[in-house]
């Protein structure tokens, strides 16, 4: 008599993915210092578009006091929420700049995490300079040298962000031909379709930087120059933030 094989047992269905709801998600966000300070952000250029334009009328003076006092004390705020920060580039420097595979690639990231670092330190200072700790008459310097660190630090981010687009663009022609080849062979192509689509959204993302990099070099270039020159008008400008508030909360968002 032949022996019966058990039965096998019935695997167990695989629990759908639960997505954190829209609180849960929320107060993640805020637990990070970025969160906050991108809040902090998008409240402060707010502010600067609504005194920049005309949506308040000139006779309303004691409003505008209190937008101004409020968008003054936003910014000394973000200041202190970046205290060590530059930790965080030395750090990026030190560990991603023995991965490269391109001098070219050396140079830019040098330049965004030296240029960046550089910033987030001198921010520390020009933070005790408003907040009463340094002599006022330092400040003027060291918010130039906070500008420039910044401008040189966001030209080389775009840099990286455009060479790494060009390499999604070669990385996505590929894939491209290999799914137009399975198809013409018959042969299934699920895998190289749903890479697709992370790439697609990974350009989207990198598009995005390069834009938030645009906007927030035109704020350093205003900086530098003082407010002067036909690029640095007080509402371009603060647009240009909100524009990179909205775009880093964003990626912020997802990252969460």
């Amino acid at each position: 008599m032949e022996s019966k094989s058990p039965n096998p047992q019935p695997q167990k269905p695989t629990p759908p993915k639960t997505q954190k709801d829209f609180l849960t998600h929320l107060e993640i966000y805020l637990s990070k210092r970025d969160g906050v300070d991108k809040l902090l952000k998008i409240s402060r250029y707010a502010t600067k578009i609504i005194i920049s334009s005309t949506l308040i009328p000139n006779s309303q003076t004691p409003l505008l006091t209190r937008l101004k006092a409020f968008e003054s004390s936003v910014g000394v705020s973000r200041k202190a929420f970046r205290l060590g920060k530059f930790v965080q580039d030395v750090n990026a420097l030190r560990t991603t700049t023995t991965h490269t595979d391109s001098n070219l690639n050396l140079v830019l990231l040098i330049i965004a995490y030296a240029g960046e670092g550089l910033y987030f330190f001198t921010e520390q200072f020009v933070w005790l300079g408003k907040s009463g700790l340094i002599a006022k008459r330092h400040l003027v310097l060291l918010q130039i040298w906070s500008a420039w660190c910044e401008f040189v630090g966001y030209f080389g981010s775009v840099g990286l962000k455009l060479v790494e687009l060009r390499k999604i663009d070669e990385e996505e022609r590929c894939l491209v031909s290999s799914i137009d080849l399975a198809v013409v062979r018959g042969i299934g192509c699920g895998e190289e379709q749903g890479k697709g689509m992370k790439l697609r959204e990974k350009k989207v993302m990198k598009r995005l930087s390069v834009v938030q990099g645009f906007a927030d070099g035109l704020m350093a270039l205003a900086d530098i120059r003082d407010g002067r020159g036909r690029l640095s008008g007080p509402l371009l400008v603060s647009s240009a933030g909100m524009v990179s508030a909205l775009i880093s909360t964003h990626k912020n968002w997802i990252s969460c």
